[in-house]
């Protein structure tokens, strides 16, 4: 039934209208009784006719109720566990004591349950709600739901991503009844896949209980079902989609009122909307109503996210009925390679919710929540959220309307590990179902702008994503479709809308010298939709112990815990806060390069980090700037990290980063603008040294600044006057706007002057080495190439990927490196005390040493940062007295003539240091723990113990 409706707009200028909801409601939250049903007794037991045993507070879980199992080492756990060592590694077996287990891998939960829970409260009917439709609302429940009004089953229902709700008998009398509640978070029947973010151990947890409102609801006998609003941005208008039910099929006369209104924008428009009656003809009728909006339209975007409140009354002879709901005009589509919002390009600056809660393990359901969480992620320059193989809460839909967030929710299900897609399991059947509940409940908010099944699937996944994509293309075009969220060696999905694909990310330093100049245009050739990048980073940073005493909640820091105690094993406890930040340093470096790889790419359309906030699972993947608890590191703050990611970011093409003298620096400059307007404005750009002078400045001649990516000149200044080691820094910034960006750059003479020494020189501690040194001489030992003692350590310069233990301890293994930069050894090496650019030909495919039998407190000169799960003592270069002597061993080639002038720099001032007063090591080494570097292997050693994991840990369920 399709109604054409006239409106008369009239301008509201004191505000907007609120509407009260008519639907009367019995709140169901608070104690209900309890019981745990571990043997699965209870539905043959009829636990439902019988008064349960315990007590819980709902909302909430049996975990946040303290309700369940101890954890234990037997635990069985829902998530694969890729990295067994730890169930056989002898040095793990402190951390297995009963009442007292330690995990590496995930947060730990203070109790677990997998199985079935029992919910009962006592309701009072009201005699008011005589012939009225009543209904049980759970807003949101983990997983399966079955229902009991006394003895009367109301069925089951399953969904990890909308509400579960339940008519009630129609005759329900007055008074007192009891409602039961059968929880079960097993997987039986469905099987999305034990990794899966909606319910695996590595994120949000596998929780059984019920949380969000929790309400009996009445309605009148004839009543609105959910309301679909279908903006249409060029015609100006708004097509409403309105399920009108009745509780038997007859003819029956309805008003339905329409009031309208903006209500977030500086200048409020009210549309007053007259009555109009409809005759309703069958059970269900779904009235189309379409609204005219006038020329005066506001329109939803990241930067001024106007929403309209539609407010629809339908009377009949049963009742009044009321629902209420709010949308926001946009197209949010795609123009060949670009996504565009209401015509203007855009550029998708995402990060992933991998639903980690450490206070609660399941996600709040009240908007501030959100609204904070949206804050912090725009404060930091970005407009968009995927959701990894799960979809948030109503709340965090209304959140990002209200603030502007583009969202990409997905479905339930990361169908790998176990279960398949394709293949005629359960699954397959259930990602449209599931789909298709967040349509519906859902599909009005501005904020969902895209969507996919879910992540990584296996099995037939071409043909079943390709029709999947085309079955929600032909439905419901209000948002963009892609088949999966996948890494780069997933097989394409022909009609996807957009990609969300690996394969073009992150930096190529590892066999490169660092450079700003590559980008991704090769990689991405092939595609002709937007391409956006897939957990882009995974750049890891070490553990911050202060952060344990933070977990207050249903989850404590156990692994935390763990790698802290292993740490002060090693004796290195003191250096925790150091390690942290200095690894913080090259983490947020390495985030900036690639960011500013990705946005320099013609054609490139978005990237999403794989986390801007830590990720606490799949061997605690510390991969955020932000924590767990989504709360600032000190080592970066949002203004920082805006200056290459935000909607206008300047860029700079640079060659490289070390320079000498005899060189002239020389920098492309772009800006990359995809900000609410075109921008008309003067760039600057400076060069200054390290005590903040300018040596060079210099504007644009670009006045104007438009979408996409634009060149604006060329920097170029001669550094013959440079005649020290030194840092330099390249700023460029927007006039009369907060838009900037900088990069550092270093210096060096291309001569260095040569040095009288009397430092003996060796490749290793032979017999004329141990003689200088017996006589009091200074001998400087390179043993680069020839260490054994950590020659299992694979350092680059980049940081490790993920983590190490849940890839099997694959290569890099450590952090970067800490110095002390006030040590003389860097008089004439300009250093802060973290890995830096002027780094690289140190340090990339470097050796490193294992200090694992060097006394207790001994300290190296430069120090690699192990991975957290091996805490090994690593060094570089350390200094020591041995005999009579003083002893220098490096293990890289400063003097090797294909290395930059930056260690060649490092070599000049290492040289100083030892022929000066300065030089005069602490401590007294014997010459045979310096030998066993060349010739023992390390006593810890990293090992799988076995290829498989234990029978226990492996992912059932692969028949569903």
């Amino acid at each position: 039934m399709k109604l054409k409706m006239p409106v008369a707009i009239v301008l509201f200028i004191l505000g907007f209208s609120t509407f009260a909801q008519t639907r009367d409601t019995l709140d169901l939250e608070g104690n209900w009784a309890f019981q745990i049903d571990r043997n699965d007794l209870g539905t043959v037991e009829k636990w439902f006719t019988q008064k349960l045993k315990d007590n819980i507070i709902l909302p909430g879980s049996m975990l946040t109720n303290n309700k369940g199992n101890d954890i234990s080492i037997a635990t069985h756990w829902t998530g694969s566990i890729y990295d067994s060592s730890f169930y056989f590694n002898p040095r793990y077996k402190k951390y297995q004591q009963p009442g007292d287990v330690k995990f590496p891998f995930w947060l730990t939960p203070k109790k677990e349950y997998v199985g079935a829970g029992w919910y009962q409260k006592e309701v009072n009917i009201p005699k008011d709600w005589k012939n009225q439709r009543l209904y049980l609302f759970l807003e949101r429940a983990h997983t399966e739901t079955v229902v009991w009004l006394d003895d009367t089953p109301l069925g089951m229902q399953n969904s990890m991503v909308a509400p579960h709700q339940y008519e009630l008998p129609a005759d329900i009398k007055a008074g007192k009844h009891t409602l039961t509640i059968r929880v079960d978070n097993r997987m039986k029947e469905i099987n999305v896949g034990p990794d899966s973010h909606s319910l695996t151990d590595h994120t949000q947890g596998n929780w059984n209980g019920i949380i969000g409102k929790l309400k009996l609801i009445a309605t009148p006998s004839v009543y609105i079902g959910t309301i679909q609003a279908y903006p249409d941005r060029e015609q100006k208008e708004i097509l409403f989609k309105i399920p009108v039910n009745q509780a038997e099929t007859k003819k029956t006369t309805i008003t339905l009122n329409l009031d309208l209104s903006t209500f977030n924008t500086s200048e409020t428009t009210d549309f007053n909307f007259r009555k109009k009656e409809v005759r309703l003809t069958e059970k269900t009728d779904t009235l189309e109503v379409t609204y005219p909006l006038g020329e005066n339209l506001k329109l939803w975007d990241e930067f001024h996210p106007a929403l309209y409140r539609a407010h629809f009354s339908l009377t009949s002879k049963a009742g009044t009925d009321d629902q209420e709901l709010s949308f926001g005009i946009r197209d949010f589509k795609t123009q060949g390679r670009s996504f565009t919002i209401n015509d203007r390009p855009t550029f998708l600056r995402g990060t992933l919710d991998n639903a980690i809660f450490p206070l609660t393990g399941y996600p709040p359901m009240d908007v501030p929540f959100w609204e904070r969480i949206f804050r912090i992620i725009k404060n930091h320059g970005l407009n968009h959220v995927r959701y990894h193989s799960w979809c948030p809460p109503e709340a965090a839909f209304k959140a990002a309307d209200r603030l502007g967030i583009y969202l990409q929710p997905e479905g339930p299900s990361w169908a790998n590990h176990g279960t398949a897609l394709g293949v005629g399991r359960n699954i397959d059947r259930y990602i449209y179902e599931e789909t298709n509940r967040m349509m519906q409940q859902y599909g009005n908010y501005a904020s969902y702008v895209m969507m996919a099944y879910g992540n990584e699937p296996r099995g037939k996944q071409v043909e079943y994503l390709t029709a999947f994509n085309d079955y929600w293309k032909q439905k419901d075009a209000r948002r963009l479709y892609t088949g999966a969220s996948v890494g780069g060696s997933w097989p394409v999905i022909p009609n996807n809308e957009f990609m969300v694909r690996g394969g073009a990310r992150d930096l190529d330093w590892k066999n490169h010298a660092p450079q700003s100049v590559n980008d991704f245009s090769e990689n991405i050739k092939d595609f002709s939709v937007p391409f956006v990048s897939h957990e882009t980073g995974q750049y890891c940073v070490f553990p911050n112990f202060d952060e344990i005493k933070k977990y207050t909640g249903a989850y404590e820091a156990r692994n935390f815990e763990l790698f802290q105690e292993d740490l002060a094993d090693h004796q290195m406890s003191d250096q925790a806060d150091a390690f942290f930040k200095a690894s913080g340093k090259l983490q947020v470096l390495a985030y900036k390069y690639s960011i500013e790889k990705a946005m320099r790419t013609p054609g490139y359309s978005g990237y999403q980090l794989l986390s801007l906030s830590d990720y606490s699972g799949q061997g605690t993947a510390l991969v955020g700037i932000l924590d767990a608890f989504w709360d600032a590191k000190p080592y970066v703050n949002a203004e920082e990290w805006r200056e290459f990611s935000s909607e206008t970011v300047p860029l700079a093409k640079l060659p490289k980063f070390v320079f000498t003298n005899a060189e002239e620096f020389k920098a492309e400059i772009q800006i990359a603008h995809y900000g609410k307007a075109k921008r008309i404005t003067n760039q600057s750009w400076s060069i200054t040294d390290e005590k903040g002078e300018e040596l060079a400045s210099g504007t644009f001649n670009q006045p104007e600044i438009n979408y996409g990516l634009s060149n604006l000149g060329v920097v170029e200044f001669p550094l013959r006057e440079i005649d020290t080691a030194q840092k330099l820094t390249l700023k460029v910034s927007v006039d009369d706007t907060n838009f900037k960006n900088h990069w550092d750059f270093w210096v060096f003479p291309e001569a260095l002057p040569k040095l009288p020494s009397s430092v003996y020189e060796c490749t290793e501690l032979e017999e004329k080495a141990l003689k200088v040194l017996e006589k009091g001489g200074t001998v400087l030992l390179n043993a680069a190439g020839k260490i054994v003692k950590g020659a299992e350590v694979a350092q680059t310069f980049l940081p490790m990927f993920w983590n190490t233990s849940w890839f099997q301890m694959r290569p890099p293994h450590t952090l970067g490196i800490v110095v002390d930069p006030e040590h003389p050894l860097f008089q004439d090496f300009p250093t802060d005390f973290h890995s830096d650019l002027q780094w690289w030909s140190i340090l990339n495919k470097q050796q490193v040493m294992h200090l694992e039998d060097f006394p207790p407190a001994f300290k190296p000169l430069i120090q690699p940062i192990d991975t957290w799960f091996m805490n090994r003592r690593l060094a570089m270069a350390f200094e020591a007295q041995v005999g009579n002597g003083k002893l220098m061993v490096i293990s890289v080639d400063l003097n090797d003539p294909k290395k930059d002038a930056a260690a060649h720099q490092l070599y000049y001032s290492l040289q100083q240091y030892m022929n000066s007063d300065d030089f005069n090591p602490e401590t007294k080494l014997e010459p045979k723990l310096i030998q066993d570097l060349f010739t023992t292997p390390s006593r810890q050693q990293f090992d799988m113990y076995t290829k498989d994991s234990p029978d226990e840990l492996k992912p059932k369920n692969e028949g569903k």
